[in-house]
């Protein structure tokens, strides 16, 4: 084969294309495998300055090869703020509107927290004024205790910081993040720092401060620090947020969230002014302050391993016994040495002693012991009569009804859950029900699909209550339905506190709640059916009443008025609608007995079969003017038939043939 002949048209530096006519052969391929010159393959390859090897790139450069040596270099700490800089959508910050409606409820949450731990009743004043188009300040004022001077910048310019996340009670807050994480993004969006005016007490002075987030270490940096001389409050704190956000209406707006706060928060007083300049006054439907909830330790029911052996690790020093009288709620002495023996622990033996094997078979003793229920010191529900005081306070509904179940447990950690139903008035009839989602008294508003709770509302049979529901879908009927968590800790699916996790034990108590609350509304309603059908019996008899009268009074020759008369005076005995209203109140009531008793459910006779009507005194004195009265006719006494003895015949002989 002839040699390889390249032919090179003109191009930049000298390179053009080649030509090749023929191939080479393995050999001259082998022999002539040289490097080419610098200037014709675009400069020399790279190589691996730890190797000395040369790779193929995809450009057909070289590349370089990772050594767990340069990965390590690479690898340092992750702030807290830096991570939800990055990932702020977590904390519900990812789009404007939703980003405007989370600083308003988390400052409204601290405020509301501050003032009730404070025993003071709330007046809270929400304020959002628009700089530009897409750009708006928040204002948060409460008349709570106050912060101290050097504790606001950690409070609001410090990721994790806070006094609720280590103690079992019933709070809003919980993580610590929420106001700190609305002054980051209006930080990122802006630029403007959060400026926090507070006063502690009358006669003190107050301090406004301004505060940003050093995202690279998670601490606060002061930009000013002032001492005011005038502010109107003797003792609050003023939150002051400028931020990139969207104000809209609708079920997830800002004048939504205030709705819903005073439906579940009747204690409150809120002043609300929007940013076009309207005002809008809720005052206190109620004076007196939630119950003070009290601290309580976990209770055994639902503890998860792992949580089991950190609690018995850090009792150092103390027996097994001890430590579970200690470490948990409802566990006493007597309780504790029965799980050690049902589980074959020594409850002499040292709790930081235990065996891996030991301590999953007193984890498992601990679930099938028989313990009290947890407290309910630690969890204040709302209540049956302020959840229909705050849903009469927005809605202009025919009935009302709620429940509150008793305290459960998930995981350890003590809840209860309250159901409210609002329905007829005013609400549309042909929609789907209206549902208002509450964690420890704060409404939720987004991830609806997402939540226990609505899926609790969804798996309910509204049918068997008298309501249309379509397969898989809300009830299509004029109702709004009220659900509220209250627990020491809200088991939430996302750190922005949207939507409720699917425990079983809280999804078994959902279904409860809303259960009993469907019952109580289907009686009111099946009373209202039996009214209604009564009221149209009665109709019918007043609109033939006259003809009756005056064909009886011709016959009998008597005025026909007076025929007429009889009826009606009689009629309330035929048309009960007065016994079916006080069967239905006795039934809400409880009084199971009496409204059998008015309804005639169990005896089946009426009530009425008893009274004597005009009508029949009427033909009564009728028939005793004509002698027609007879007497009951007396009992004849019969002698009991006697028995016939039965006795047999003797047989006759026959007699005997001769010969």
């Amino acid at each position: 084969m002839s040699e390889q002949v390249e032919f090179t048209f003109g191009g930049s530096g000298g390179r053009g294309a080649r030509v090749r006519p023929q191939r080479k052969t393995a050999a001259k391929r082998s022999a002539g495998k040289k490097k080419r010159p610098a200037d014709e393959e675009g400069g020399p390859a790279p190589s691996d300055s730890s190797t000395g090897r040369k790779g193929r790139g995809s450009g057909g450069g070289r590349e370089r090869r990772v050594t767990a040596e340069t990965m390590a270099a690479q690898q340092r700490e992750i702030s807290v703020s830096e991570f939800f800089t990055k990932n702020r959508h977590l904390l519900g910050f990812d789009n404007p509107a939703k980003a405007l409606l989370t600083t308003v409820k988390e400052a409204v949450d601290n405020s509301l927290d501050a003032c009730e731990e404070a025993h003071i009743l709330p007046e809270i004043v929400v304020e959002i004024q628009q700089v530009n188009e897409t750009r708006f300040r928040v204002i948060v004022e409460d008349n709570g205790p106050g912060i101290v001077k050097a504790q606001i910048p950690k409070i609001f310019a410090k990721l994790l910081y806070g006094s609720k996340f280590h103690r079992l009670r019933q709070s809003r807050g919980q993580q610590g993040i929420g106001i700190s994480a609305a002054g980051l993004y209006g930080q990122l969006t802006t630029g403007k720092p959060m400026v926090i005016t507070s006063r502690t007490g009358k006669g003190r002075p107050a301090h406004r401060i301004e505060v940003q987030i050093d995202t690279t270490k998670n601490k606060p940096k002061i930009l000013a620090d002032d001492e005011v001389a005038e502010w109107h409050r003797p003792h609050g704190t003023r939150v002051e947020i400028e931020l990139t956000g969207k104000h809209r209406g609708g079920r997830t707006g800002v004048d939504a969230y205030i709705e819903q706060t005073v439906v579940a928060n009747p204690h409150v007083a809120v002043t609300y002014r929007q940013p076009k300049g309207d005002e809008q006054v809720y005052p206190h439907a109620s004076e007196d302050l939630p119950r003070e909830p009290a601290e309580i330790k976990p209770h055994p029911h639902g503890v998860e391993l792992g949580m089991l052996m950190r609690m018995l690790q850090d009792a150092r020093g103390q027996k097994v016994k001890g430590a579970l009288s200690t470490v948990f709620s409802r566990v006493s002495p007597a309780t504790a040495e029965k799980v050690c023996k049902a589980a074959g622990v020594p409850s002499s033996h040292t709790a930081t002693s235990l065996t891996g094997e030991q301590m999953e078979a007193l984890h498992t003793a601990l679930g099938e012991t028989k313990v009290m229920a947890p407290p309910s010191s630690c969890v204040v529900p709302i209540g049956e009569e302020l959840i229909m005081a705050g849903l009469r306070r927005r809605y202009d509904a025919e009935f009302f009804e709620a429940s509150t179940r008793s305290p459960s447990v998930y995981r350890g950690n003590p809840f209860v859950v309250e159901c409210g139903l609002a329905y007829g008035g005013s609400l549309p009839a042909d929609e789907q029900a209206e549902i208002l989602r509450f964690a420890n008294r704060v409404p939720l508003q987004y991830q609806p699909k997402a939540c226990a709770i609505t899926e609790g509302v969804y798996a309910t049979n509204w049918k068997a209550y008298t309501l249309q529901q379509p397969k898989g879908s809300l009830p299509v009927a004029p109702l709004a339905v009220f659900i509220h968590l209250a627990s020491v800790w809200v088991p939430f699916t996302s750190e922005a506190k949207e939507a409720v996790a699917q425990y079983d034990e809280i999804m078994r108590e959902i279904k409860f709640a809303l259960q009993d609350c469907g019952r109580k509304l289907a009686s009111k309603l099946r009373a209202r059916e039996r009214m209604e059908s009564e009221s149209k019996r009665r109709g019918l008899f007043e609109r033939y009443i006259p003809e009756l009268g005056q064909s009886l009074g011709a016959i009998t020759g008597r005025a026909p008025k007076s025929v007429e008369k009889l009826f009606f005076a009689a009629l309330p005995q035929f048309i009960r609608v007065a016994e079916i209203a006080e069967a239905a109140a006795a039934e809400h009531a409880g009084d199971d007995k009496l409204a059998a008793k008015k309804t005639g459910k169990k005896t089946g006779k009426k009530k009425a079969a008893k009274k004597s009507t005009p009508v029949k005194k009427a033909s009564r004195a009728a028939s005793a003017k004509k002698g027609a009265t007879k007497k009951p006719a007396a009992k004849i006494k019969r002698a009991p038939a006697k028995k016939a003895r039965s006795k047999r015949a003797p047989a006759k002989k026959r007699p005997r043939r001769k010969g």
